[in-house]
C-alpha cells in the first residue's frame, strides 16, 4: 500500500514546501492570533485536508494541549487531529485534519446564519450541546469557546466545531490572570487569577452560545426562541457557578425540556 503523504509521514523539512510537493495548497491562513499558520491542501485523488502548524513557544503549547483533548474525544461535530508531524526546519509540529467545507461564523457569515429558519439555529445549537456532553464524560473542561469555534456549511446545513485547542482537564485553578476567549461567551470566573474553572464553567459559554446564536442580532434584543428557553439560559449564565446547573447533562436536559 502506498504511504499517505500526510497520514502516515513522520517529520517533513517544512511544511508549506513539503505540501506544495505533495498536492494544491489552494488556501493559507498566515496571520492567525494563535500563533499558527494553517493550510488547506488537495491532493491527486481529490481529498481536501487541513493542516496547521505551530511558529511559536505559545502556539506549540496550545497544539500539545489540543493534541491531548483530541485523543481523548471523539465526536462528530468536532473535526478532529488526526495526526501529527515533526517539522525539522522549526523544531515544533503540525497536525493534520480532514477538510470542512464551512463559513466561520466570527464574521459576516454569523448574520446569514441567523437569518436561517429557526429549526436549523436549533439544530445546530443541539449539536453543539450533544459535542460538549462528549468533553464532560472525559472529564474534559470548555476554554475559549466562541463564534470562532463554529464553522457552518450552509449547502449541507451542519456545524462543525473547530479550533478547540484549549480546552483540558478540569477542574483546575486559574493560575493566570484571565483565561484566552471572547469576552461575550466566558464565565466571571475565566477573569480572576485563583478561580475555580470545572464544568460549569462550561455550562456558562454553552448558555451564551446559545443566546447568542438564536438572537437575531448582536445587540441581543431579537430572541428567537421561546420564554421557557430564555429561562433555561437565565439559569446557565448565572454569575455565581453555584446557581447554574451542576453538568452539562443537567443543561441539556432541560434545553431539551423547553424545547
Amino acid at each position: 500500500m502506498t504511504p499517505h503523504p500526510l497520514l502516515t509521514v513522520e517529520e517533513i523539512p517544512a511544511t508549506e514546501s513539503y505540501l506544495r510537493t505533495v498536492g494544491e495548497v489552494f488556501r493559507v491562513f498566515r496571520e492567525q492570533g494563535s500563533g499558527c499558520v494553517s493550510y488547506g491542501v488537495q491532493l491527486p485523488d481529490g481529498e481536501r485536508w487541513f493542516v496547521k502548524e505551530a511558529t511559536t513557544a505559545p502556539a506549540q503549547a496550545s497544539l500539545d494541549r489540543a493534541w491531548t483533548f483530541h485523543r481523548a474525544v471523539r465526536h462528530p461535530a468536532i473535526v478532529p487531529q488526526l495526526h501529527r508531524i515533526a517539522v525539522a526546519d522549526s523544531g515544533r509540529t503540525a497536525v493534520v485534519m480532514p477538510w470542512r467545507h464551512g463559513e466561520s461564523l466570527y464574521g459576516p457569515a454569523r448574520a446569514r446564519f441567523r437569518a436561517l429558519p429557526l429549526a436549523s439555529v436549533l439544530r445546530a445549537v443541539d449539536r453543539v450541546l450533544d459535542a460538549h456532553l462528549a468533553v464532560e464524560a472525559v472529564g474534559m473542561v470548555a476554554v475559549d469557546l466562541y463564534d470562532g469555534a463554529f464553522l457552518y456549511d450552509f449547502g449541507a446545513d451542519v456545524l462543525h466545531l473547530i479550533d478547540l485547542d484549549e480546552y483540558r482537564p478540569g477542574p483546575f485553578v486559574l493560575q493566570e490572570d484571565r483565561l484566552p476567549g471572547s469576552a461575550r461567551f466566558m464565565a466571571p470566573e475565566e477573569w480572576h487569577h485563583g478561580a475555580r474553572i470545572d464544568i460549569r464553567t462550561t455550562v456558562y459559554a454553552l448558555g451564551r452560545t446559545a443566546r447568542l446564536l438564536l438572537d437575531a442580532g448582536d445587540g441581543e434584543r431579537a430572541w428567537r426562541g421561546t420564554a421557557g428557553q430564555l429561562a433555561v439560559l437565565e439559569r446557565a449564565t448565572r454569575a455565581d457557578p453555584a446557581e447554574r446547573f451542576a453538568g452539562v447533562r443537567e443543561f441539556t436536559d432541560a434545553w431539551g425540556a423547553a424545547t
